[in-house]
């Protein structure tokens, strides 16, 4: 595990969340990053529903929720391909992993 990451990340990791409006979309892109090597694991929540303005309308959605965990060195390949997907502005989102079980981590390292 990187315990020097770059600006204050002490794992070296984290976690991008973004939004999908299939399931077969959201399962392209985490096949897809976890084939590249662009992430560790992909989770791919069943269902949530959305609601968020959108050119001054009110708009609410059913959707898929993205969990990427990956290393924070790899965040601009992963934007690049969640930006591949439908949506004119994606929400991507990436929360730095400041701890967590070591195990897993390091299981998470021999992944990407």
């Amino acid at each position: 595990m990187d315990k020097t990451a770059s600006n204050g990340n002490p794992t070296g990791w984290q976690i991008i969340f973004t939004n999908c409006p299939t399931l077969d979309n959201a399962q392209r892109i985490a096949r897809a990053l976890v084939t590249e090597g662009h992430a560790g694991a992909v989770n791919v929540l069943p269902e949530v529903r959305s609601t968020y303005k959108w050119q001054g309308k009110l708009h609410s959605a059913q959707e898929r929720l993205v969990v990427i965990k990956a290393r924070t060195k790899k965040y601009s390949q992963i934007e690049q391909r969640i930006r591949a997907h439908p949506y004119e502005l994606p929400a991507i989102v990436a929360v730095p992993i400041a701890a967590g079980l070591e195990e897993y981590l390091e299981w998470l390292s021999c992944q990407d």
